[in-house]
């Protein structure tokens, strides 16, 4: 069967091959009935489009952006909080036209997703701070936006007011009496399990800063907290180590969890002992999903908009491309810093006496 050019549409309709390209590229160009007349000969004649890689080279664009994730693209479809943000970012990006682009901060010899998928633009979202992928983007100088990444004064960030909720949390706690004081904390490379010196682990921005957070009010207080902390997406690790963290002689009244995924951990440790929450432990969250007004009891936990950080910050990286398309002078690196407030529910309650 002879391929179909648009040359042979052109043939078929009537007008030149120029016409029928803009009424692929540029309908603007065209009459909505000449144009009409084009796109229906093209399905008659089984012509599914211009060429994408074509047009891209032509274009000196390709119609997607990469959002680069952690070590695993599962935590993206199986994490609530990051499915919400993926979401507003697909829903921020769909007027645009843009397509969304997946990529790992792992490869392999022969191809680093980084580096080598082609791409208008990237968002770098909750990476580990010593990923080469990150140094392969900007190498390529692609307008780019860092959320729950360390501020660069040279990328546009989005962030939330991490330190400022765990410090509320840590506070919501001392001001119900607790004092024997746990953490379970999450990360992607080091230390697991008990943790004996937290300063000395490999963290991103945000388990840096909700740190910080609750120190701020513990220290203070007098509380040297137990931590424990587990690989991301490992409910079951964290439950295990809840489990051997509720069974010590000197067993925390309360547990102050990275997330809302590693406070349903703990509240399962809690269960497998035949703890009450929250008479017998407290429990506090963070992130505030879906699951987390869900649970019984409710579990008290930090709230985050994260369909709002998807919207800021798809808005932030079509702005930097379009700024880099047009030739625009960059003009100020926003970096935008949304509120992460307290919300309390059925899982706090005063300390046992």
């Amino acid at each position: 069967m002879p391929r179909v050019t648009l040359q042979t549409i052109a043939d078929r309709v009537g007008v030149s091959r120029m016409t029928v390209s803009n009424a692929f590229s540029r309908p603007d160009q065209l009459s909505p009935a000449l144009r009409e007349r084009i796109l229906s000969a093209a399905q008659d004649l089984g012509y599914v489009g211009p060429d994408p890689t074509a047009r891209a080279l032509a274009r000196g664009t390709t119609g997607a952006v990469g959002i680069l994730l952690t070590d695993s693209l599962r935590y993206a479809f199986t994490d609530l909080v990051a499915g919400g943000f993926l979401g507003a970012i697909a829903e921020e990006l769909a007027p645009t036209g843009l397509a969304i682009t997946l990529l790992t901060s792992s490869g392999s010899d022969l191809l680093v997703p980084a580096r080598d998928v082609a791409i208008d633009g990237a968002l770098v979202y909750s990476c580990d701070p010593t990923s080469p992928a990150v140094s392969w983007l900007r190498r390529r100088k692609l307008p780019m936006v860092f959320v729950d990444q360390d501020p660069a004064d040279d990328v546009a960030s989005v962030n939330i007011a991490d330190r400022e909720g765990a410090r509320a949390a840590a506070q919501h706690l001392l001001d119900l009496g607790h004092r024997r004081i746990a953490i379970a904390m999450n990360g992607q490379h080091g230390q697991y399990g008990f943790i004996t010196d937290a300063d000395d682990l490999i963290e991103g921005h945000a388990s840096h800063q909700r740190r910080l957070g609750w120190f701020d009010a513990l220290k203070p207080a007098g509380v040297e907290p137990v931590v424990i902390r587990h690989p991301i997406e490992r409910t079951q690790d964290v439950r295990r180590d809840a489990r051997a963290l509720l069974e010590r002689a000197d067993r925390p009244t309360a547990v102050l969890c990275f997330s809302d995924g590693t406070a349903v951990g703990v509240l399962q440790a809690a269960d497998d002992l035949g703890l009450r929450v929250p008479d017998d432990l407290s429990v506090v969250g963070f992130d505030d999903g879906p699951l987390a007004a869900q649970l019984h009891p409710p579990l008290t936990t930090v709230h985050q908009d994260v369909e709002e950080k998807g919207r800021v910050a798809a808005a932030a990286l079509t702005e930097a491309i379009r700024r880099a398309r047009t030739g625009e002078p960059a003009g100020p690196v926003p970096h935008v810093r949304l509120p992460a407030t307290l919300v309390v529910r059925g899982s706090t309650g005063p300390a046992p006496a």
